[in-house]
């Protein structure tokens, strides 16, 4: 039995199958509004972008931390550096041009306060709390900054009975700023003889 197109129903039963799936296909009605979008993410693929994403910010922020640490230890060594250095120009500058050391009395004897005579005028470099003071006739004033206090200052007077008067200074800085190591500790030295 043939029909008209040529070919035996028996033999290409397969063939037939398939036109009669696209005809009924065909016969579904399509929504004229509705698109068919083949892109999308499964679920499984926006937690493993979600666990990602928060793997970078969690490395991220650990590293401006760490940048976040160094700036303050460099900003603090700054502080005690500058703060060194201006209290040893001061002493050095003081003790240049002044005509007597009166306190400490004795050589080789160390104290904790530095007088000095100046101008006819006393001037006495002390500790008072955290903080190396400058005490000259009724004004008072602070040597360090906010950033760090004195922790240690010892003047010690050395030379010859009847020579020439020098001093010997040793300044311990330390940093207001803890570290997770603990503050920074600076010391500075100096020699200077008066004039």
């Amino acid at each position: 039995m043939t029909n008209t197109r040529g070919f035996t129903p028996y033999h290409n039963v397969s063939l037939v199958r398939v036109r009669i799936h696209k005809k009924a296909q065909n016969d579904i009605p399509q929504c004229p509004n509705r698109k068919v979008v083949g892109t999308g993410f499964t679920i499984v693929e926006m937690l493993l972008y979600m666990g990602l994403l928060s793997g970078f910010l969690v490395i991220l922020t650990s590293i401006f931390l760490s940048a976040l640490d160094v700036s303050s230890e460099s900003q603090t060594f700054s502080r005690m550096e500058e703060d060194g250095r201006y209290i040893l120009a001061r002493l050095t500058y003081d003790i240049a041009r002044s005509q007597a050391v009166t306190i400490p009395t004795t050589l080789g004897t160390p104290a904790n306060s530095l007088q000095l005579t100046i101008g006819g005028e006393s001037v006495i470099y002390g500790i008072s709390g955290t903080n190396l003071t400058i005490a000259s006739g009724s004004e008072t004033n602070i040597l360090n900054s906010f950033g760090s206090y004195v922790s240690g200052f010892t003047v010690v007077r050395l030379g010859n009975p009847g020579g020439k008067e020098s001093v010997t200074v040793d300044v311990t800085l330390t940093s207001a700023t803890q570290r997770p190591s603990g503050p920074e500790v600076r010391s500075f030295h100096m020699t200077q003889g008066v004039r």
